[in-house]
């Protein structure tokens, strides 16, 4: 029975990172990279029209890319067709400049860039007066 866990449940890591996919195929991977400098964060959509199907927002330091994907082949005799949204949403890191944000679609890649700025201090040192 401990053996069949995993193979059961998956790797229990990767939940954590997104919110439950109730489908595998509803999950946009991803690769991200930071240097001092700036983030960078590559999602795999192909398929998609960029101008219509992708949708990029960011609101209190959350990333959210969500798309949908509406693709039909028909061969004699048959089709094929896959659909649905497809949604994955990310942290940024602290400094982001959420006011600088770019993104570009290139052969069903989707590359976001968010420049970073030094993060300012939390919290500030209250002087203790003697006496």
């Amino acid at each position: 029975m401990t053996a069949l866990m995993p193979r059961l449940f998956g790797d229990l890591a990767d939940w954590f990172e997104v919110d439950f996919p109730l489908h595998p195929g509803h999950l946009i991977r991803v690769e991200d990279q930071l240097t001092d400098q700036q983030y960078t964060l590559r999602a795999e959509l192909p398929g998609v029209d960029p101008d219509k199907d992708v949708h990029v927002s960011v609101a209190d330091g959350v990333l959210t890319i969500a798309a949908e994907r509406r693709e039909e082949e028909r061969v004699r005799g048959r089709s094929e067709f896959r659909y649905g949204m497809l949604r994955r949403s990310i942290r940024l890191p602290a400094g982001a400049d959420q006011e600088h944000i770019n993104a570009g679609y290139d052969k069903g890649v989707l590359q976001v860039t968010v420049p970073l700025s030094a993060p300012e201090p939390h919290g500030r040192k209250i002087p203790v007066a003697s006496g």
